[in-house]
């Protein structure tokens, strides 16, 4: 009977010894997870983009585009990069492939984590003109 009485704050401290892990694990997770969810708006975001620069040929439309597809996102004109400013064919050069690039900075929600902010990109590659 004396031996349960000592056992009988080692589960709290066990539990006291492994929360932090156990916090920092599921904090790890969302904030992967909504990485990936900003990773994955931006590849769309970059991909409808480049989709109107090729067949529009219109710069500004595929940033508003990009911008539209991004809609939970807030991006400024120079988050969005679109190259080459035109998709028209020079000479006897056939049109090439246009680009979007589509960067934004993600900040981590709590701070607990030992990992700076970094910047998320997503990139989208067409043919021009369809």
């Amino acid at each position: 009977m004396r031996e349960q009485h000592r056992d009988r704050g080692a589960a709290a401290v066990e539990f006291a010894l492994v929360l932090p892990l156990l916090v920092a694990l599921v904090l790890g997770i969302a904030e992967l997870g909504r990485a990936y969810h900003v990773q994955t708006t931006l590849s769309n975001a970059a991909r409808d983009g480049v989709r109107v620069m090729a067949l529009q040929n219109d710069p500004v439309a595929a940033r508003v585009a990009a911008r539209a597809s991004a809609s939970p996102l807030t991006l400024s004109d120079e988050q969005i990069s679109v190259t080459p400013a035109s998709c028209a064919a020079i000479g006897t050069t056939s049109a090439g492939t246009a680009t979007v690039t589509v960067t934004y900075p993600f900040r981590l929600i709590g701070g607990f984590l030992p990992i700076d902010d970094f910047t998320v990109t997503g990139q989208g590659t067409m043919r021009c003109n369809g």
